[in-house]
């Protein structure tokens, strides 16, 4: 019924109160197929998107109904990647900062295998072969899961005994 009270002009609405109940289910089917016709439209549109313009309204369509990122719990499946090439700023993810980084030896210096060995048994509590066996595997992560002020003062150490070492 709002339907058809926004189609008629508000004079006309005291006129369809007086109408036959057979002329207000035509108006009222006719206001059906009309909706029927838009969803069929609107249909055919989404399917001849591509998929990255398909990507980009799913975003959009999430935004415009209030759901976050990885919508509400009894919603069913939902697309949860990151933002598209295309697509406007709001639509991009918050970028997190890392807290837990990784210490890994690309290289090191021959001459200071021996102390480099030492150090690397030092920070991971290895025993003297595993220590060895793990620095002459190099390039390998000798700590995993450090916090940046823990890992910053194991690679100054072990840049200072010749190794090259990067913070993952």
């Amino acid at each position: 019924m709002y339907t058809i009270a926004r189609k008629l002009p508000s004079k006309s609405l005291t006129g369809l109160l007086a109408l036959s109940p057979k002329t207000i289910s035509r108006f009222l089917s006719a206001a059906a197929e009309s909706r029927t016709n838009k969803l069929e439209r609107i249909s055919d549109e989404l399917l001849s998107l591509s998929k990255l313009e398909r990507y980009d309204y799913a975003i959009l369509f999430r935004l415009k109904m209030g759901l976050d990122r990885f919508g509400s719990a009894g919603s069913g499946p939902i697309l949860t990647t990151g933002s598209a090439a295309g697509s406007g700023a709001a639509d991009a993810p918050a970028t997190v900062e890392k807290t837990a980084f990784d210490i890994k030896l690309e290289k090191f210096d021959a001459a200071a295998k021996i102390k480099i060995i030492k150090e690397v048994r030092a920070f991971t509590d290895l025993g003297l072969k595993e220590a060895k066996d793990m620095v002459e595997k190099a390039p390998v992560v000798l700590k995993k899961g450090l916090t940046k002020d823990e890992a910053n003062p194991i690679l100054e150490k072990l840049k200072e005994l010749g190794a090259t070492v990067v913070l993952e």
